[in-house]
């Protein structure tokens, strides 16, 4: 076992191995750096469980998934799952950007689990914390072997990203569309090319993603789309939402989920920092929208999906009427929803945050 210099200078590491506290916890392997991906560290981990079951109170319209990183590289302001890093004794801004957990044997793992004679092959949900496309994905190449072990074994899964490496697996997905129920997401919610850059940094642009898009019809899958999260003052108004739909009609999206920003825990100061560098002008708005907690007021939302609601409709993103498994609602949202839940249900949501 490697021993980190610094804070964990002569101490062994435990890496939980999970989005919640209470978890089985596991030993770091080594840590990696490389030219090749500059600026960010790989804490290599041994998962013990791949599987994590979700709580049943959680309401959500799944009750297990993969996450095969913890950290992401995707470095969004607004990501929900920042907390989650403080477990491993990192902090939720900077470290969770660049110190990125991978579970180097999860595929073997999964196999292993959804092999037992319980297994009653329930949805599983891929891309809930972080997103199984970021870059680390490049180097470790984790999904083929968890898409691999997920059909196999007859389980159904579906998939939410904001990576365009997600291509080099379409042949799979396509293939495994075949023996299970296959449901793929992308996340795209600023089309503004300068604001994604700075709201955004380490994602794909606002176009590589609706070229992911199209290569997924492409290859005869449905697409959801995530426009989520819609930020107040930045990508709210009805016109930033009619031109990002009508692009993603254009990619051939079978259907959106629109939401607002949630902002829990330590993402809260985070974000709000960010703000105040980049846009201090809408602090105190933020401020007072979010004064009750980390949900947006009930009349915000009516007011979103009364402004999203038409446009949805105009730009024929309505017509699929299947749910997407892999948001995290708590109850199945169709394509069209343009709300989001008064409370949270847990600390799982879509990774794109």
């Amino acid at each position: 076992m490697f021993a980190l210099g610094m804070r964990w200078a002569g101490q062994a590491v435990d890496v939980d191995d999970g989005a919640l506290p209470g978890l089985q916890r596991i030993g770091l392997v080594r840590s990696v750096q490389t030219p090749q991906f500059a600026g960010l560290t790989f804490h290599e981990v041994l998962c013990k469980t791949a599987l994590n079951k979700i709580p049943a109170a959680s309401m959500l319209p799944f009750r297990f998934t993969v996450n095969g990183y913890r950290g992401c590289s995707h470095a969004c302001r607004y990501c929900f799952a920042r907390p989650t890093h403080e477990y491993l004794e990192f902090d939720s801004g900077r470290d969770f950007d660049t110190q990125v957990v991978v579970k180097t044997n999860v595929a073997d793992v999964l196999r292993r689990e959804l092999g037992r004679p319980s297994w009653t092959r329930e949805t599983v949900a891929l891309g809930t914390n972080t997103d199984p496309y970021q870059r680390a994905e490049g180097r470790y190449a984790l999904m083929p072997g968890i898409i691999g072990a997920l059909t196999d074994s007859g389980t159904p899964f579906s998939i939410l990203t904001k990576g365009t490496l997600l291509k080099r697996d379409l042949p799979l997905l396509a293939k495994a569309a075949h023996r299970v129920d296959v449901s793929v997401a992308v996340s795209l919610a600023v089309g503004d090319p300068d604001l994604h850059g700075r709201v955004e940094p380490g994602t794909p642009t606002p176009q590589a993603r609706l070229g992911l898009i199209s290569a997924i019809r492409a290859a005869g899958l449905d697409c959801h789309v995530m426009v989520a999260p819609v930020l107040p003052g930045l990508t709210d108004s009805a016109e930033h939402l009619d031109a990002l739909l009508g692009q993603i009609a254009a990619a051939g999206a079978t259907g959106v989920t629109v939401f607002g920003l949630h902002l829990r825990g330590a993402t809260r100061g985070w974000f709000m920092d960010w703000l105040a560098r980049d846009h201090p002008d809408l602090v105190g708005e933020y401020r007072r929208l979010y004064r009750r907690g980390a949900y947006l007021p009930a009349e915000y939302r009516e007011m979103l999906r009364r402004r999203v609601a038409p446009l949805v409709s105009r730009h024929g993103l309505a017509r699929d009427r299947s749910s997407f498994r892999g948001t995290s609602a708590p109850t199945p949202a169709p394509p069209a929803t343009v709300d989001q839940p008064a409370r949270p249900a847990t600390a799982y949501q879509p990774a794109l945050f």
